[in-house]
C-alpha cells in the first residue's frame, strides 16, 4: 500500500460481535497485480470474514474489477498472497483449484446466461458440470434455488424472455445452486431501475441469512453498498483508501472518499515529464 493510503478497519454495519470474531474466509496480503508493465494493484491487504458482506467500491479505474478477477483466480498476481478458504491460490494444483471453485459461486454483471438454455437448464448447469447427481435431483435443487430468488414458475422461459431483474435473479440462483461458502457478485444492481435494484439488494441480504454465506460484492452503486454492506473496501488507483463500516466510510475525512460519495470530480495535476511519459507510453 502506498504511503498516502489510509487503512481503517471498523466494526460491522450493525454491532455484531459474533461476526467480528468470525474467522477469515478470504485473506489478501500485499497483493500486487500487473497488466503488462503497468501496476494495477499496489500491495493490497484485505480480509473477508465468515458470514459477512464485503462491498468493494471505487471509481472507474480504481482496480476493483482486477481485484475481483484476482480473487476468482482469473488474474494471476505478480506478488503477494491470496487465500480462499485457507487455500493459497498460487500454491495449489489445477485439480485443487477446480475443487476450491466448487465452494464458491459467481454472479456475473450481465448475468452470463446461455441463450440456448432455458432458466432451469441454466441454473442446473453447475450441477451437471461438477456432480454426478441424477437429473431429477438436479432439477429439484435448481427449483429450490429458483424459489429462493422468487423465480418459481419461470423455469421454461428463455433468457431472451426475461427482464433485467429476472436475469440477475437467475444468475444468482445459478451461482448458489451448489450451496457455496462464498458468493462473488459483480455489479448485481447495475442497469436496473431503483425499485428492482432495491429488490436485488434485499435478495442478497436474504440469501446471506438463509444460507450463511460470505458475500463479496463489487459495485459503484452507493445506495446499494450502504444498504447491504457489513464492511466497505474503498479502492482508489489501485490502493485501499479505507476498510470500515458504512458509518465509518460515510464519516471519513479522506478527501478522495468524500469526492466519491458526493460524485465530485478531481482535477488531475501532472508535471510535464509525467505528461510526456503518458503520451509516449502507447508507442513503447
Amino acid at each position: 500500500m502506498s504511503a498516502t493510503a489510509v487503512v481503517h478497519e471498523g466494526p460491522a454495519r450493525t454491532p455484531d460481535l459474533e461476526l467480528v470474531a468470525m474467522p477469515s474466509v478470504i485473506e489478501v496480503i500485499d497483493l500486487v497485480t500487473h497488466y503488462g508493465s503497468r501496476e494495477i494493484l499496489h500491495k493490497i491487504s484485505l480480509n473477508v470474514r465468515q458470514g459477512e458482506i464485503m462491498v468493494i467500491m471505487g471509481g472507474s479505474g480504481s482496480g476493483k474489477s482486477t481485484l475481483l478477477n484476482t480473487l476468482l483466480g482469473l488474474v494471476r498476481p505478480t506478488s503477494g498472497i491470496v487465500r480462499i478458504l485457507g487455500e493459497d491460490l498460487n500454491a495449489i494444483s489445477d485439480v485443487e483449484r477446480t475443487r476450491l471453485r466448487q465452494k464458491t459461486g459467481v454472479a456475473f454483471q450481465g448475468g452470463a446466461l446461455f441463450s440456448s438454455l432455458n432458466v432451469l437448464e441454466n441454473i442446473m448447469l453447475p450441477l451437471r458440470e461438477h456432480t454426478k447427481l441424477d437429473v431429477q435431483t438436479m432439477r429439484i435443487m435448481a427449483r429450490l434455488k429458483m424459489q429462493v430468488v422468487n423465480l418459481a414458475g419461470f423455469e421454461n422461459l428463455m433468457p431472451s424472455e426475461l427482464s433485467g431483474g429476472m436475469i440477475k435473479r437467475a444468475a444468482l440462483a445459478r451461482a448458489v445452486v451448489m450451496d457455496p461458502r462464498i458468493l462473488f457478485c459483480d455489479e448485481p444492481s447495475a442497469g436496473l431501475d431503483p425499485v428492482v435494484s432495491s429488490a436485488i439488494d434485499d435478495l442478497i441480504l436474504t440469501m446471506r441469512e438463509a444460507m450463511g454465506m460470505s458475500i463479496v460484492v463489487v459495485t459503484h452503486e452507493l445506495e446499494s453498498a450502504f444498504k447491504i454492506a457489513d464492511r466497505i473496501c474503498v479502492l482508489d488507483k489501485g490502493n485501499i483508501l479505507m476498510v470500515g463500516s458504512v458509518e465509518e466510510v460515510r464519516g471519513s475525512s479522506n478527501e478522495r472518499i468524500q469526492n466519491l460519495l458526493n460524485r465530485r470530480t478531481e482535477a488531475e495535476i501532472l508535471d510535464p515529464d509525467e505528461y510526456l511519459k503518458r503520451l509516449t507510453a502507447a508507442n513503447d
